[in-house]
């Protein structure tokens, strides 16, 4: 084994243990004494990132086990780079506003790391400003856990209502690490529970009707984006963009949601417009 595939052999090794976390999965990734390791053939799925002190030929339904070679690597780093993204589920809807669900969608599908894709309450197709046509990637029954959710606005009025929809926020905001709205995306985070004693925005228009039925929150007006940590709301249409920048610079650091905006040439983008709230047991922070 020459030194270039050595080296290159240990930096996947180490980089999938850090992703796998787990002494179970370590005794399959490392391999022992010289690196006479074995593998399957790419086949596109985590099992690639399997290795095997022996060239056996019974797992995996026979298939043989043979010694990595570049192309063998080069798959097992695509497919570790595909495990370390996190899940961004795009929320949408008939009715929904375009730039409310395009624009975080151009902002994390523009950045490395995130993994996106559109769900709905079914597969079928739905119908956006009255002219455009989308067909979901998922349904709620067969999307995958998302690790960030946003919230579209737009006609949300009929779906504030969907039991279906508003278990699934409830259940995604177990685990997801951000809950994030756009415009009138707010009134199904507010529906779910999620808004009680936060502060919060949306649309300027929805901000009285928003405040009236979530009375424990605080709605406010000329705000960017407010982030109470999990929770993020932003003001309509365009804001969605800085909110989903706001994410990126909370998650990635500012410098990569610096470079994303410059890919975008959005220049709207002012940090300073939002509000982060102080959460307990950390210093308070605004306008960062």
């Amino acid at each position: 084994m020459n030194f270039n595939f050595r080296y290159r052999f240990h930096l996947l090794v180490a980089g999938w243990l850090v992703a796998a976390g787990s002494p179970l999965l370590a005794q399959k990734v490392i391999p022992k004494e010289n690196l006479m390791a074995y593998s399957g053939e790419p086949s596109g799925n985590i099992c690639d990132l399997e290795w095997h002190e022996k060239p056996v030929s019974d797992l995996d339904g026979g298939m043989p086990l043979v010694q990595p070679n570049d192309t063998m690597l080069d798959s097992q780093a695509q497919i570790l780079k595909q495990v370390n993204k996190r899940n961004v589920a795009i929320f949408i809807h008939n009715g929904v506003e375009i730039l409310d669900f395009a624009g975080p969608s151009e902002v994390f599908a523009s950045t490395e790391g995130f993994n996106v894709y559109t769900v709905s309450l079914s597969k079928e197709p739905i119908i956006s400003q009255g002219f455009i046509k989308i067909t979901p990637t998922y349904s709620l029954t067969d999307c995958p856990k998302p690790d960030i959710v946003v919230l579209p606005g737009g006609n949300t009025g009929p779906f504030i209502e969907n039991k279906a929809l508003i278990d699934w926020i409830k259940n995604s905001a177990t685990q997801a690490e951000v809950m994030l709205s756009v415009c009138t995306g707010a009134g199904l985070l507010a529906k779910a529970g999620l808004l009680d004693g936060k502060q919060a925005t949306t649309f300027h228009s929805y901000i009285e009707p928003l405040q009236r039925a979530t009375p424990k929150a605080e709605i406010l007006r000329n705000t960017r984006f407010v982030d109470n940590g999990q929770i993020i709301t932003t003001a309509g249409v365009s804001a969605g963009i800085d909110g989903a920048l706001h994410v990126v610079a909370k998650l990635k650091g500012q410098a990569v949601a610096i470079q994303t905006a410059r890919y975008m040439e959005y220049d709207k983008w002012k940090p300073e417009e939002g509000l982060i709230v102080k959460q307990a047991g950390k210093v308070a922070t605004e306008n960062k």
